[in-house]
């Protein structure tokens, strides 16, 4: 009842606020509040940013950097972690440790953006999904390494005895029964790079190629939304909306995942 009550208040009530103010016109905005509005105008707002918060090009730009990066690193995750959990030795743990220690230490900002200069890869999406598959890769690898270590290898064994490689057996067998922990990875990566502003704006510094959160900054910024509130949480909504839908769609998956993944 208490853990129900805490998640109320702090996950809850800023959702609600968020939510209704969105529905208010300028003047009731001024001061969000937790209030009905008394004057429901949902449509005149969300339209109003559909046309001019640039949130269509917004959500094709952070496709274009999200879905790349949530790919590569639920691949090199996958084949990653099934060669950690299956190998023995201290080679084997070290660089299993090595990896994941990407989880605690977050990637310096100097050094970032210096790197992808060298690289050519500064101001690009190439560059920004490089950066998200370097830093969320570590976590991937935890938690397929996990789950994976609690798959039978009498499963593997027996396709070798059949005949098959080590590229069917992982395509084959491995991969389809990591479906509950992919879909954990996958609304956990998406959820980090699709709400990220932080390297966005080092990586990409706005313009025609911002993300979402990158593009609402900008926006705000530039004053269009300057104490329009209703606006503002009309845009973050719309923002939310793919996550939200991805999570009611994947949600017994991911439970799945972490329960499963959390074992070992």
């Amino acid at each position: 009842m208490v853990a129900l009550l805490v998640t109320a208040v702090f996950i809850g009530a800023p959702l609600w606020l968020v939510l209704v103010t969105s529905f208010k016109p300028q003047g009731e905005a001024q001061r969000p509040n937790l209030d009905l509005p008394k004057v429901w105008q949902p449509i005149q707002n969300y339209l109003q940013v559909l046309s001019e918060g640039r949130i269509l090009q917004g959500l094709l730009n952070s496709l274009l950097v999200v879905l790349p990066s949530t790919i590569l690193i639920l691949v090199l995750g996958a084949m990653a972690a099934w060669i950690f959990a299956r190998r023995s030795g201290k080679a084997a743990s070290g660089a299993y440790y090595f990896v994941i220690a990407g989880m605690l230490l977050p990637p310096a900002v100097v050094t970032l953006v210096l790197e992808l200069r060298w690289l050519g890869l500064a101001n690009s999406q190439l560059g920004l999904i490089a950066t998200y598959t370097s830093m969320y890769l570590p976590l991937a690898v935890f938690l397929m390494t996990g789950f994976i270590r609690l798959l039978p290898i009498e499963l593997e064994e027996a396709a070798r005895i059949d005949g098959a490689n080590p590229t069917r057996i992982f395509f084959w067998i491995i991969l389809p029964l990591l479906r509950p922990v992919i879909a954990t990875a996958t609304i956990m990566v998406v959820l980090f790079s699709w709400s990220d502003v932080f390297y966005a704006s080092f990586v990409l510094g706005g313009g025609e190629r911002a993300t979402l959160p990158l593009n609402l900054l900008q926006v705000a910024s530039a004053q269009l939304y300057q104490n329009n509130w209703h606006l503002v949480f009309a845009y973050i909504v719309l923002m939310s909306l793919p996550m939200v839908v991805l999570f009611l769609v994947a949600q017994r998956q991911i439970i799945a995942g972490v329960t499963s993944g959390a074992v070992k």
